[in-house]
């Protein structure tokens, strides 16, 4: 036996000697003792849960939102894709709290990012917030009128009156939806808000370089006791797909798989077959050519990880990491291929779903399959920092979900493109109806057996029941979300 330690030796055929002298009623009593500790410890371990995002202690201090441009929810490695390499934001899946059904609502234009930034920035739905955000409180306003130094930078589509009234300081802004990554035309912030044409200038460095660049300094010079709200916004990976050239040798299309939902043509006119972003691709759709764009697609991403992972790693330099919250999401999705599209302007799951990842203090590790919306980010960080909502946010909080209170806040999410496009999405079920000109066409998905939307059962006899359901649910929701076309 070693100093110091221990040991225990109880060989089997002694505790079975023994355990034959231990009276009966003893034995029941500890019976009752296991079966009670087994009914409690998941109901310890939830209370543990919830006193830890309760307790001050593990309440963050500060935010950090890292807000990408199109990518899609299913381009991070850790959450199922093997094909791409995003190790920062593997981290924070790993280490955060994931929803992996997060859905924008849609869009009136074909620029989708305008009324999604606008409903993710003041937590209002699409037809109840103007795109430019006029009267309407966001919540980096919220956040500085409640104490907090504000910060931006990256991409601001929502008008500049309403980013002047939002932040406190910024740093290579840019006012638009695209343009050449590699020559950024920018602008440091203006508290006037004017930002005249002669105080903008063309940056010659990558995008996503850029925007980390002006994040990383200010957390590097920021030495304010209050707590700060810094945003970033970058522009990958919305095309123009150009990565740096190291990141595009990472990616051979000849090694990118092709998605299921491939088609060569959308199989019907869907009202948007030839806006920009389906332009950017040939005629009938050709696999080689669409994994090249997946291929550029991937590395866009795979270098716009590398910038979030030096800012992160300024974060834990700069010693806030470990009362920093941080949000990661991403305006709108993208098809790239899938079902004989290239962009953002339908309904289906890859142009509708975004990813989403809280990670910080106080914010537990796990993963949600509830149906919830990005404009539902804003109620759920007020929540987190015990922050009150200005009147007018139709967003739920996630919180009770993340503290494994709820499983869900709601049963069914609703979206819409342009006036001819129309869906309501289920746990289990899509349904999508399209107006286009004097053509009627309905799509119903159980997405639960069908994820790819491969199999349109709107036909179907054995589905009649469900068809008709969803189509009474979808004009619920037109009705309570004052969809105009109802008016018309």
């Amino acid at each position: 036996m070693q100093r110091g330690r221990t040991e225990f030796s109880f060989p089997a055929h002694e505790f079975s000697k023994r355990w034959k002298t231990v009276p009966v009623r003893t034995c029941l009593t500890l019976l009752s003792i296991l079966i009670a500790m087994l009914f409690w410890l998941p109901t310890m371990q939830a209370e543990e849960i919830g006193n830890k995002l309760q307790n001050p202690t593990t309440r963050p201090k500060n935010l950090l939102v890292l807000f990408s441009d199109d990518q899609r929810f299913d381009t991070i490695h850790a959450l199922g894709n093997q094909e791409i390499r995003t190790p920062n934001l593997d981290r924070l899946a790993r280490e955060g709290f994931v929803f992996t059904h997060t859905f924008i609502m849609g869009s009136m234009q074909g620029a989708v990012c305008v009324p999604s930034r606008a409903m993710f920035l003041s937590g209002r739905t699409l037809w109840h917030v103007p795109e430019n955000l006029a009267g309407v409180p966001t919540w980096p306003q919220v956040f500085r009128e409640h104490g907090f130094t504000t910060f931006v930078t990256g991409k601001w589509h929502n008008g500049r009156e309403s980013l002047a009234r939002s932040f406190d300081m910024g740093k290579a802004i840019f006012f638009g939806g695209m343009n050449d990554h590699f020559r950024m035309p920018v602008f440091d912030f203006d508290p006037t808000g004017k930002y005249p044409q002669a105080n903008r200038k063309v940056v010659e460095k990558f995008s996503s370089e850029l925007f980390a660049d002006a994040c990383i300094d200010f957390l590097k010079s920021y030495q304010g006791d209050k707590p700060f709200f810094a945003y970033v916004a970058f522009t990958a990976p919305h095309d123009p797909r150009t990565p740096p050239e190291p990141y595009r040798q990472m990616y051979d299309p000849a090694d990118v798989s092709l998605p299921p939902n491939f088609l060569p043509e959308h199989p019907f006119d869907n009202g948007e077959l030839r806006v920009r972003d389906e332009l950017l691709a040939s005629f009938p759709r050709n696999p080689e050519d669409i994994r090249r764009h997946i291929a550029e697609y991937y590395a866009m991403i795979t270098h716009l990880d590398a910038q979030i992972g030096r800012i992160l790693e300024t974060l834990q330099n700069t010693g806030h990491f470990q009362d920093t919250l941080i949000v990661f999401a991403s305006d709108n999705g993208l098809a790239v291929g899938r079902h004989g599209l290239m962009g953002k302007q339908n309904l289906y799951e890859h142009s509708q779903r975004v990813p989403l990842i809280f990670a910080g203090p106080g914010i537990p590790v796990g993963q949600s399959d509830a149906l919830v919306y990005l404009f539902d980010v804003f109620p759920t960080v007020a929540d987190i920092f015990q922050i009150p909502l200005p009147d007018g946010v139709e967003g739920q909080s996630l919180l009770p979900i993340m503290r494994k209170e709820k499983q869900k806040v709601r049963d069914a999410v609703f979206g819409a493109y342009r006036e001819f496009q129309r869906s309501v999405r289920t746990e289990r079920y899509k349904y999508i109806t399209y107006h286009v000109k004097d053509e009627f066409h309905e799509q119903l998905f159980d997405i639960q057996n069908d994820p790819w939307e491969m199999k349109n059962l709107a036909n179907d006899p054995a589905h009649r029941d469900v068809k008709s359901q969803l189509k009474e649910r979808l004009l619920q929701l037109q009705q309570q979300l004052d969809d105009p076309v109802l008016k018309e």
